[in-house]
């Protein structure tokens, strides 16, 4: 819904397009951690624990503990980036968003700073310094998902699409890594990239509402501190007021669906939610496993080729360009219903929510192809594995944000959120043992291990199962419901 005024649709767009332009080229960037660890390697970082190096007649020196470290590192910084998140959701519902993002600012240039001005011989500030970047980076993305607030017909499709910046802004590290090719240093890069805190800011106090975005959308609501003609005239805080009045009568009207919950508690209890934090923690520690583990997985299969090794971290790194393209498809898939009538008796929540059903059986699905791709020891069916990655991993965290804005009250979303990827974060510190054992008892080879992640996939189906009946239940249960009342009627009628 967008207000009457013609100055404030300007606005909307200017908002959604840099928000846009904020997740694409910084938010996610921790992911690009394969093009990363590539110009780390050539600039000696953790080269300490390779074994038979310089000092050793053996012509190929072992690294693996060298690789355990990266491991390590980004282990830390992907369990952080989501453990953190439910406090972050809790900053977010009780804060608003300009604390958030100041917050989250303050910790992604603390992250590129450290990153700048470590060296090999500091190897051990990447600890902090990717987590930072991690946490600091997830934070700007939750503050712009509630962009999709202000376009209501197309609320899913934005935040995924937003997700799917997200997760092609990994390829930032790509970038870099081209540069530091072409003799542009990382400290150079990363210096770059904390001066872009200015733009954050600036678009925080200009195109950033000071609470929330509401939902729905008032008339004539406006934000920021930008002029957009006589929206800019609108009282901002009655409006927000207005909107928590009527987001609560809505949330008691209609209490007979999972998705009414009124309390927090009640929500964190259902059996939808802990059928979701078992889709998310499963499939997000398989694409953690595999983007961890990817420089290792990648130079055993090319015999340590360094020239293979770079083609195929290349390939990687640009695939993940194609995640903002992937996630909008999703988002259309769950928005399918906008604008077409409902079922007699069904609420506007009840039909999202029965259009997710396919996006998170398609999710599932896509995962189980990507693992079975990755467990394959061929080094050009990595190819499709790269696609099926980026394609399953944008509509993973998209379709994540959306189901839970759809299921759930909005006033709980930064916390159901936060506390979603908090204890799916707990679930992805497996990936460090999983690396351990496949370095150590395995020997280096993987293959059991994705075989049991494959198995584990499966279990990511009963999610959409459940959800599909639980709508089922809901239609059937209006249904008898509108009978026996017609009866009551009918008999009324003859007395």
């Amino acid at each position: 819904m967008m207000g009457s005024d013609g100055g404030t649709k300007p606005r909307y767009l200017f908002t959604l397009a840099s928000g846009m332009v904020e997740c694409l080229c910084f938010a996610g960037v921790l992911f690009g951690w394969a093009s990363l660890v590539f110009v780390l390697k050539d600039d000696g970082y953790f080269y300490q624990y390779c074994e038979g190096g310089q000092n050793s007649t053996s012509l190929v020196p072992d690294c693996s503990r060298q690789d355990e470290q990266f491991a390590l590192v980004f282990t830390i910084a992907s369990f952080l980036n989501n453990f953190m998140t439910f406090t972050n959701g809790y900053i977010f519902d009780r804060f608003g968003t300009t604390v958030t993002r100041l917050l989250g600012i303050f910790l992604y240039t603390t992250g590129t700073l450290l990153v700048a001005f470590s060296s090999a011989a500091l190897s051990e500030m990447l600890f902090l310094a990717m987590s930072c970047i991690g946490v600091g980076g997830i934070l700007l993305l939750m503050t712009n998902m509630q962009v999709g607030n202000l376009f209501a017909g197309h609320r899913s499709t934005i935040i995924t699409l937003y997700n799917g910046a997200f997760d092609s802004s990994s390829a930032v590290f790509l970038i870099f890594k081209i540069l530091y090719e072409q003799g542009v240093s990382l400290r150079t890069s990363f210096l770059a990239l904390s001066l872009c805190s200015i733009l954050h800011l600036t678009r925080t106090f200009l195109l950033m509402p000071r609470s929330h975005i509401p939902y729905p959308l008032p008339e004539l609501y406006t934000y920021g501190n930008l002029t957009w003609g006589k929206a800019n005239s609108y009282n901002v805080e009655k409006s927000e007021q207005i909107t928590e009045d009527t987001s609560k009568k809505e949330y008691e009207a209609d209490s007979t669906f999972p998705q009414q919950a009124r309390s927090f508690q009640s929500c964190v209890l259902s059996w939808v939610f802990f059928w979701h934090l078992l889709w998310l923690s499963v499939m997000q520690l398989r694409h953690y496993l595999f983007i961890g583990t990817l420089n290792p997985m990648i130079s055993r299969l090319a015999n340590n080729d360094p020239g293979l090794v770079s083609k195929y971290t290349n390939a990687f790194a640009m695939t993940q360009l194609c995640g903002v393209l992937c996630a909008p498809w999703n988002g259309l898939i769950m928005d399918r219903n906008k604008g077409k009538p409902l079922a007699p008796g069904e609420t506007e929540q009840e039909a999202d929510l029965r259009s997710s059903v396919l996006s998170l059986f398609l999710t599932a699905l896509q995962c189980l192809c990507f693992s079975v791709c990755a467990s394959v020891p061929v080094l050009p069916l990595q190819y499709l594995t790269f696609a099926l990655q980026v394609l399953n991993r944008s509509f993973l965290y998209g379709g994540n944000a959306a189901f839970i804005s759809i299921a759930f009250p909005a006033c709980h979303f930064g916390k159901l959120y936060g506390l979603v990827m908090s204890l799916s974060a707990i679930v992805s510190l497996l990936q460090y043992p999983c690396f351990a054992l496949v370095k150590g008892i395995l020997g280096g080879e993987p293959l059991y291990v994705n075989i049991a992640l494959t198995i584990l996939t499966l279990l990511t189906f009963i999610h959409p199962i459940n959800v599909y009946f639980q709508c089922r239940r809901s239609a059937q249960k209006k249904t008898d419901q509108a009978e026996v009342d017609q009866d009551t009627v009918l008999a009324e009628a003859t007395f």
